[in-house]
C-alpha cells in the first residue's frame, strides 16, 4: 500500500510540475504578430502623407525616384516608422519599364552602381524591398549581388514581396545572412473597400496560424481607410502591430535553423 501511494504522490508531483512549466512556457509565448508595409510612397504628397500618418509602426516603402521620397522618408523616420527602399526590379511583362530599374542585362559594376544610388536617395534606411522583379528575382545571380550590397550596409533587413512563385531572393538573403521575411498577403490586388477588408482579416488568420504575418499595400483611399479603421481594434483580437524587423525576430524564435546574424 505504501509503495503505491509513493507512486501516486510521485505521478501527482510530476503532473504538477509539467503543468507549471506549461502554463510558465504559455505565459512566455508572444501574441500572434502582423508587421504591414505601403509601397509606392513618394510621388503623391497628399496621399502618401496620410500613409504616413497611419497609426502604429507601418513601414514606409519609398520609390527611389519619386519626388517627394526625401521629404516623406524624413517623416516617416520622424514618426518613428521605418524606412524601406521600394526597388524597382525588372519584370517578366516588360513593356511598362521602371525608373532607376534594376535589369537582368546589367553587368556587376553596372548593378551595383544603379543598386548605391537607389539606396543613397533615402534617408535613413531601414531595410529593402522589391518593387515588381518578377524576373531579376527569380536570378540567383543578380541577387547575390543584391545581398553582397546589403551586406556592405550594416543592419539592413530585406522583404521578398513574392511576385513571382519562382522568387530566390529570400534563399540568397538567408545564405548571405541577411536579416529576411517574405510577404503572406497583398491587402490590395482588388482596391475595393470589401476586398482590403477580407485580405486583412486573411492576414490575421494567418498570424494566428503561425504566430507571425507580414501585409503589404499601397496608398489607395480604400487601403488607408481600412487600416486607419482595423489598426485600434488589433487590441481586441489580441494581435500586436510590430515593426518589421521585430516580426523578422519572432519569426525566427519560430524557425531555430535560421542562421543569419542579426548583429551584424
Amino acid at each position: 500500500m505504501g509503495s503505491v501511494c509513493r507512486r501516486l504522490t510521485a505521478a501527482l508531483v510530476t503532473a504538477l510540475i509539467t503543468a507549471v512549466l506549461v502554463t510558465a512556457h504559455a505565459g512566455t509565448e508572444p501574441a500572434p504578430s502582423i508587421a504591414l508595409i505601403i509601397d509606392d510612397l513618394g510621388n503623391r504628397q497628399a496621399m502618401d502623407s496620410e500613409a504616413v500618418d497611419l497609426p502604429g509602426p507601418v513601414a514606409c516603402a519609398f520609390l527611389p525616384d519619386g519626388y517627394f521620397t526625401r521629404r516623406l522618408a524624413q517623416q516617416a523616420h520622424a514618426r518613428n516608422k521605418e524606412v524601406l527602399l521600394h526597388l524597382p526590379m525588372q519584370a517578366v511583362d516588360h513593356d511598362h519599364q521602371q525608373q532607376r530599374e534594376l535589369k537582368l542585362d546589367m553587368s556587376w559594376q553596372e548593378f551595383t552602381l544603379a543598386l548605391q544610388r537607389n539606396a543613397d536617395a533615402l534617408p535613413y534606411l531601414d531595410g529593402i524591398n522589391n518593387h515588381r522583379g518578377s524576373l531579376l528575382t527569380r536570378h540567383p545571380g543578380h541577387m547575390a549581388w543584391l545581398m553582397q550590397f546589403m551586406q556592405s550596409r550594416d543592419g539592413l533587413f530585406f522583404v521578398d514581396s513574392r511576385t513571382t512563385a519562382a522568387t530566390v531572393a529570400q534563399q540568397l538573403a538567408n545564405e548571405y545572412g541577411i536579416p529576411n521575411i517574405e510577404r503572406k498577403v497583398f491587402l490590395d490586388n482588388d482596391p475595393s473597400p470589401e476586398a482590403v477588408k477580407v485580405q486583412f482579416r486573411r492576414l490575421l488568420e494567418l498570424a494566428r496560424r503561425d504566430g507571425t504575418a507580414l501585409g503589404i499595400g499601397h496608398p489607395y483611399p480604400a487601403t488607408l481607410a481600412v487600416l486607419r479603421q482595423e489598426l485600434g481594434r488589433l487590441g481586441d483580437y489580441n494581435i500586436s502591430l510590430v515593426p518589421v524587423s521585430r516580426l523578422i525576430e519572432l519569426a525566427n524564435r519560430r524557425a531555430p535553423s535560421w542562421q543569419a546574424s542579426w548583429s551584424r
